[in-house]
């Protein structure tokens, strides 16, 4: 690297974030970035490792260990310390469509394993990453680069999230007309619907890249459901193949009494709502699940149940308290836990900052098991009886167990279920008579993509079930190449 000592000249340094206290009062994404000279430190702690773990993209302990998408971490980070920004974004996108968005949304699994990390703060690759492409943008390096000659070929791609988008922007720049039908009314999936817009803005980071691929020559086709306002006989004889990028879009669901109250929602349906009146009219037109004035609790961790709390602050709740079941995780690394695993350690993340800031506390209570919802004589809920729970062991397995005496009664008027996904809708996938694995997923090889239907490939969630942003962009690539693969004998662009 540039700076061989820089690892032990220079600390990890994070950008500061908007205060908590002030970004609850609006919409706008609470990133900010550092300076350039902080960037160019923080490239030099890059330390020209032997064996650079982060972009290895390897399952260890079930959870991703270094970056799925094989990004050129090491050689992106020391151009930036040398100054050379445009050549740090042709690095970049050589193997990410989106940087813009793993940047801001992705827990940074290359961070996880990022060798320095054995024994000092891991160098700060996702902060980096965001900032060469938004560079990028700014400096204006990053503009249509639509193919110079087409293959004749129609693919359809069916589902506009992360998987979605990289599929068709690769199988666009292989030369071939690619169309993108999202039943939404704004293309982006995930991105646009399920992920707040303080963590990503959705006109000024999402639609500008809508923009520069339908630049590209990609067709866009919104509030458009496969299967129904399109019949599979159609989709089939209008394309040559069909990529399926659908996501998991069935929640998994709490079934105790009181499940069928008012005021108790699935958090897909609480953040899309809110998304989608935000951008429609501001929330001047009440079309969202609103949280102001009332207690909330929030079922479920990870990122969802984080946006949740994100988005309720910003209603302005009268209070929060976020229920997991899990135990709290330790502050270091487990010994079951080691490098280059992925850390399970306990982490603020940007709600759980914002509500202690604005209550005094953490609103994560651990090793909480809900019992049963209560409702008023309106039939909407009031309270919530819950229980603490121990983890003992079952059979060799960890198991939840109740400890007597310790129920709890809490006021709740918003219930919020982030409790993760099932997997794919099943319609569209019969419909098509393509199979399902154990777990319901469209049954599909990694590596190939292809289903039991010749013409038809699976990427994302909807293939290997409830995933990261990264993943989803890994997949879609993959399953480009496959079906540029089946369409042309051979694949040199995907």
């Amino acid at each position: 690297m540039g700076k061989p000592s820089g690892f032990l000249d220079f600390p990890r340094e994070l950008p500061l974030a908007r205060p908590p206290v002030q970004r609850i009062g609006d919409w706008d994404e609470f990133h900010v970035h550092a300076n350039e000279s902080m960037l160019q430190e923080q490239g030099a702690r890059c330390m020209d490792c032997g064996i650079p773990f982060c972009h290895t993209g390897t399952l260890l302990g079930g959870m991703a260990s270094g970056c799925p998408l094989g990004n050129l971490i090491p050689e992106w980070n020391d151009l930036v310390y040398r100054g050379l920004w445009r050549e740090a974004l042709e690095r970049l996108h050589k193997t990410n469509n989106f940087p813009e968005f793993t940047g801001r949304v992705c827990p940074a699994p290359c961070e996880g394993s990022c060798v320095l990390g054995i024994s000092e703060p891991p160098v700060a690759i996702k902060s980096i990453e965001c900032a060469i492409v938004d560079k990028g943008f700014a400096e204006g390096w990053i503009g249509p680069e639509p193919p110079l000659t087409r293959s004749g070929k129609k693919v359809a791609v069916v589902g506009s999230g992360p998987a979605g988008l990289a599929a068709a922007a690769q199988l666009n720049r292989a030369g071939h007309w690619v169309t993108v039908f999202e039943r939404a009314d704004r293309i982006g999936g995930l991105l646009m619907y399920g992920i707040p817009n303080m963590k990503l803005d959705k006109k000024r980071v999402v639609e500008r890249r809508v923009t520069l691929l339908r630049a590209e020559g990609i067709r866009f086709v919104t509030r458009c459901e496969v299967g129904t306002e399109l019949p599979v006989e159609q989709l089939r004889e209008e394309f040559d193949a069909v990529v399926l990028c659908g996501g998991a879009a069935k929640p998994r669901d709490l079934q105790v009494d009181g499940r069928n109250l008012a005021g108790i929602h699935f958090a897909m349906d609480f953040l899309t709502a809110n998304t989608k009146s935000l951008l429609d009219s501001g929330h001047e037109d009440g079309k969202y699940i609103s949280a102001k004035g009332k207690d909330v609790v929030v079922i479920g961790g990870g990122d969802t149940g984080t946006d949740c709390v994100g988005t309720a602050l910003r209603h302005g709740c009268k209070s929060l308290i976020q229920f997991e079941i899990l135990p709290k995780p330790p502050s270091d690394r487990a010994p079951d836990n080691p490098w280059p695993q992925w850390p399970k350690i306990h982490r603020l993340d940007y709600g759980h900052e914002e509500s202690a800031a604005l209550f005094g506390a953490d609103p994560r209570r651990y090793m909480i098991q809900t019992k049963r919802f209560l409702g008023d004589r309106c039939g909407r809920i009031k309270e919530i009886h819950t229980m603490r729970v121990e983890w003992t062991s079952d059979n060799g397995k960890p198991a939840p167990r109740e400890i007597p005496g310790s129920d709890q009664i809490l006021p709740a008027q918003l219930v919020l279920l982030a409790l993760g996904f099932l997997g794919p809708e099943n319609r569209l996938l019969q419909k098509l008579g393509v199979k399902q694995d154990a777990r319901s997923n469209a049954a599909a090889d990694c590596g190939t993509y292809a289903t039991n239907v010749p013409g038809i490939f699976a990427a994302g969630d909807m293939r290997r079930g409830q995933s990261l942003v990264v993943w989803a962009i890994h997949e879609g690539r993959g399953a480009a190449r496959e079906c540029d693969r089946f369409l042309m004998g051979l694949s040199r662009q995907c």
